[in-house]
């Protein structure tokens, strides 16, 4: 196995056994880079010098005696998590070339562990979209097929996850961003519980829905990068004060006794037949392992995704405001009055898709529909997080699709945003109800990983990833890799 191959689990007994060190395994990564990113695109920014001597000074802690799972891992971060030093641009001309003066606490935290931050990688602008399609400055490929979108918002994390050009990521997921592009790319996305994970230096899309997750080649992989950066945060208002699982003592305890529930309104047509095929088997797979599968209803489902796009753009259009071309960011400096500079620099720093959505949640806001669309959303909301409470109180975890189709071409819906937002009908759910939920690999259909998602429970991220391990290795689906 190549250096740039390992997982953190696997480097990290490499590390502590002194096997490779951490600049060996950086250059390893960084080389593989090289290789790969001008197909893949997964990368917005690679800060190949500041990695390698996060590498040397991680070395130099471990020779200390000083240890953590972490400690000289090269990961790579989602554009629009703040990195001190290092571009933070959301994939927008609104902050090209910003960079911030401070960390975001998700990546202080891995820093104080020692990891090497390898660079940000590519997002649809802001964080809105599902195909990387919508970055100002690249689309990102798929490494199963070159022609086809990683999915989205982190479709650049997990590009670069499952073709080596990190060891493992963050993402962040406010209707699916992480989970999503995990599927479509064959590797594992875990989105934690709202209030989780510290969203102090995330750049804001949508403030009740958003929060920041590890995209990694496995599932014991998220559990250990998932420990290190979750934990209350007193700069983040909604953060919560639990103490953080021991995801990983327990991940291997199994299923046997454990009920997972299979929403029927999940399985409808449209669906390809291989992702339902696959789903079918896996439930199969978690049935022979001792967990009994029982189907529960989810009636409210039907209006997630009216609901979703109606508050997600609402917040988006408060949360954007800020972006004047006055403070920061892009400013249009020839326009003769202050009116004009904010149309101008708006109109030439957003893309069509980051319009869009302001525009919808502009409507949404107004005087007059207000009272008919954001606060209806509202009350529809409160209705979907009651469907979880009811069919989590009949089962552990609840099991379906994460995408209703494998990944598609590049182009093939960018100019339909309709048929864009269908493609995160399976995730979305989650984030209004704010639970947790995991997207590992069960299968192939034509050469493209076929993405199953695990949702639990508000805080039960260790039950998650206990189910999502237990199939993961039964199987082999984590195992395979691209031919790049």
């Amino acid at each position: 196995m190549e250096l740039h191959e390992l997982t953190i689990r696997q480097a990290h007994e490499l590390l502590v056994g002194r096997e490779i060190s951490s600049v060996d395994l950086t250059a390893a990564v960084l080389a593989r880079i090289r290789a790969v990113e001008d197909r893949v695109k997964a990368y917005i920014h690679v800060s190949a010098d500041s990695a390698l001597a996060s590498a040397a000074e991680a070395d130099r802690r471990r020779a200390a005696g000083e240890d953590h799972p972490l400690l000289g891992i090269p990961l790579a971060i989602k554009d629009v998590i703040v990195t001190q030093g290092i571009p933070t641009t959301c994939g927008s001309k609104m902050l090209q070339g910003f960079m911030p003066p401070y960390d975001s606490m998700v990546v202080s935290r891995l820093r104080r562990a020692g990891a090497v931050i390898l660079g940000k990688t590519n997002t649809d602008e802001f964080a809105m979209g599902s195909t990387t399609e919508n970055s100002r400055f690249h689309t990102t490929h798929n490494p199963w097929d070159l022609s086809r979108v990683p999915g989205g918002s982190s479709g650049g994390s997990a590009a670069a996850v499952a073709s080596d050009e990190c060891i493992g990521s963050l993402g962040s997921d406010t209707g699916g961003s992480i989970r999503q592009p995990a599927g479509f790319c064959g590797v594992a996305g875990l989105k934690p519980t709202y209030g989780r994970v510290s969203r102090n230096g995330l750049v804001a899309f949508a403030s009740s829905l958003d929060q920041i997750g590890p995209i990694c080649k496995q599932v014991a992989d998220c559990a250990m990068l998932f420990e290190t950066i979750a934990g209350y945060d007193s700069k983040d208002s909604t953060s919560v004060d639990l103490p953080v699982p021991d995801c990983l003592g327990g991940i291997a305890d199994g299923v046997r006794g454990l009920r997972l529930g299979v929403p029927k309104e999940y399985f409808v047509d449209g669906m390809q037949p291989e992702v339902n095929q696959a789903i079918q088997k896996a439930l199969k797979v978690w049935e022979s392992l001792g967990a009994e599968i029982v189907e529960v209803s989810m009636p409210h489902t039907e209006y997630c995704l009216s609901v979703y796009y109606l508050l997600a753009t609402a917040e988006a259009s408060a949360n954007l405001a800020r972006f004047d071309g006055i403070r920061y960011g892009y400013s249009d400096h020839h326009a003769e009055s202050l009116w004009d500079g904010y149309t101008a620099s708006r109109t030439e720093g957003f893309g069509a898709e980051v319009k869009r959505r302001i525009m919808l949640g502009t409507y949404a806001l107004s005087a007059g529909y207000y009272d008919a669309y954001y606060l209806k959303a509202q009350k529809v909301r409160t209705l979907i997080k009651q469907d979880y409470d009811r069919a989590l109180e009949q089962c552990d975890a609840l099991i379906t699709p994460t995408s209703p189709t494998t990944a598609y071409g590049i182009g093939e819906k960018v100019n339909d945003p309709l048929e864009m937002y269908l493609s995160d009908i399976y995730t979305l759910s989650l984030n209004l109800a704010g639970l947790c939920g995991i997207a590992i690999p069960c299968g192939f259909a034509a050469g493209l990983p076929i993405g199953l998602q695990i949702q639990g429970n508000a805080f039960a991220e260790a039950e998650i990833m206990r189910v999502a391990y237990a199939y993961e290795q039964a199987t082999e689906w984590h195992l395979a890799h691209p031919t790049l």
